[in-house]
């Protein structure tokens, strides 16, 4: 190899695409040899090594199906690989952006969280308790399935001008046809706002957001929940897991502890 350094490397391959809820057999793990050298002329690239990743409900649309581009490195229906991508501090930005930001909450008010036990809900929780708020959590059942006909029963009992941060429908993503929504004629007569975010649209506020949490992480006000599974190899399960309630906080794999 002429003395340069290789490095064996395991990849989690998408097998085939994903119908109705995936299975870890959608998923293959397989090992490569890579060069830890970066190629002569990438002036200011790096060479990182992963050692936690981020296991996420949002993962699922990335394992679909191909239907039309214009790159020549895919063509329709073919298979391609996919990484899992942890962004730091992404359940946290997303917990602050919905409770701060989309439902502007002020002291005394009833909040609600549906999957209160996730990465963001739990998080969710503490805000809320901190800002002096009424606090109802819900895991749902054995599965967690805390969607759909949670959401109906909800807007039943919501206050006037109540509102509603959407940032996820893990009860939804796999189902062929999605669930509906009956009790909407509540929005009409509770002067009700729904609103669906994507946490990208609030990375602005990243400086904001660090200030006010990492004193409050410092000072043990805000604490949370981790679900580590050891090794790249756990990862399809990990993953899987999510869609029936296997992890409890947020699902991380640590691919290295060192």
């Amino acid at each position: 190899m002429g003395g340069e350094l290789m490095s064996n490397n395991k990849q989690v391959v998408l097998k085939h695409y994903v119908t109705g809820f995936p299975k870890e057999s959608d998923l293959f793990l397989k090992t490569a040899t890579v060069e830890l050298k970066i190629p002569h002329g990438c002036n200011g690239a790096v060479l990182v090594k992963n050692m936690y990743l981020s296991c996420d409900p949002y993962l699922i649309n990335h394992m679909k199906k191909v239907e039309e581009n214009y790159a020549d490195s895919f063509t329709p229906g073919s298979v391609s690989y996919f990484s899992l991508i942890i962004f730091m501090g992404m359940p946290g930005m997303t917990a602050y952006a919905g409770f701060y930001e989309v439902c502007s909450p002020k002291k005394g008010d009833t909040v609600f969280i549906s999957a209160a036990s996730g990465a963001i809900g739990q998080l969710v929780g503490q805000f809320a308790k901190l800002m002096g708020c009424y606090v109802v959590g819900s895991a749902g059942s054995k599965d967690k399935n805390v969607g759909g006909k949670m959401l109906d029963a909800v807007l039943l009992n919501m206050n006037l001008h109540g509102r509603v941060a959407v940032c996820g429908m893990i009860s939804q993503y796999n189902l062929d046809q999605p669930g509906g929504v009956h009790n909407l004629a509540c929005l009409i007569i509770k002067r009700i706002r729904i609103e669906g975010y994507v946490v990208n649209d609030y990375y602005h506020l990243y400086p904001k957001f660090l200030d006010k949490v990492l004193p409050l992480v410092k000072e043990g006000k805000i604490t949370y929940v981790e679900d580590i599974a050891e090794g790249l190899e756990s990862a399809p399960g990990s993953l899987v897991g999510l869609f029936s309630g296997r992890n409890v906080g947020k699902q991380v794999v640590a691919v290295a502890r060192e």
